[in-house]
C-alpha cells in the first residue's frame, strides 16, 4: 500500500474506533475484539519501508519506541474507560474525559518520536504508525475485555424479556 493509502486507513480506523468509544457500548468478550488489531499489524508489518534502510538500528528504535508508545496508550485507554455492569446482567463501556487525555498525550508523543526521526534523518513509513495503533487497539480491547470478564459475566447473553418475572402455576387441563 502507498504511504497515503496508510494514512487514510489510520485516519478512518482512528476515526471510526474514537467516534465508537465515547458512546455507551455493550462490551460482548466473545467476539472477535482481536480480528481489526491483528489486521493492522498485519498490514504494516508487511511493507517493506518499516524500517528505513540507511538507518536500520534507527528505525529499529523508535519502531520500538512506537510500539511502547502503542501499549501505553492502549493500557491507558482502556483503565480510563467507564466500565458498569447493567441490572440484566450485560457489562457496558465507555470511554472518559481521561481517555480523551490518554489520546492526547499518545498523539503528542508520537508526533515527537516522528520528530526525533526527521532531526537525525531516519525515514519513517506511516506502516510504523500503522503498527502503533494497532498495538493501541490490541492493547486496550484486550484489557476492557478482562476487565468486563472480572466485572460481571459479559460473556453470558442478556435474559430474554420476562426471565425475572415469577413463574406461573400450571393449568389443569
Amino acid at each position: 500500500m502507498s504511504g497515503l493509502a496508510n494514512v487514510l486507513m489510520i485516519v478512518a480506523v482512528v476515526a471510526v474506533v474514537v467516534v465508537r468509544q465515547f458512546r455507551a457500548r455493550a462490551i460482548d468478550t466473545d467476539r472477535r475484539w482481536w480480528l481489526l488489531p491483528v489486521i493492522l499489524a498485519v498490514v504494516a508489518l508487511r511493507e517493506p519501508g518499516i524500517l528505513d534502510a540507511h538507518h536500520r538500528a534507527g528505525s529499529a528504535v523508535l519502531l520500538a519506541v512506537e510500539v511502547l508508545i502503542g501499549l501505553a496508550t492502549g493500557a491507558g485507554w482502556a483503565w480510563t474507560t467507564g466500565i458498569w455492569t447493567a441490572p440484566d446482567g450485560v457489562v457496558w463501556s465507555k470511554s472518559t474525559k481521561a481517555s480523551v487525555v490518554v489520546w492526547l498525550v499518545g498523539i503528542a508523543l508520537r508526533v515527537g518520536v516522528f520528530a526525533v526521526g526527521a532531526a537525525f534523518g531516519v525515514h519513517q513509513d506511516s506502516s510504523a504508525l500503522m503498527l502503533g495503533l494497532a498495538v493501541t487497539l490490541l492493547v486496550r480491547a484486550g484489557v476492557l475485555a478482562w476487565r468486563a470478564r472480572s466485572v460481571g459475566s459479559a460473556s453470558r447473553p442478556a435474559p430474554a424479556y420476562g426471565d425475572d418475572m415469577r413463574s406461573a402455576w400450571k393449568e389443569r387441563v
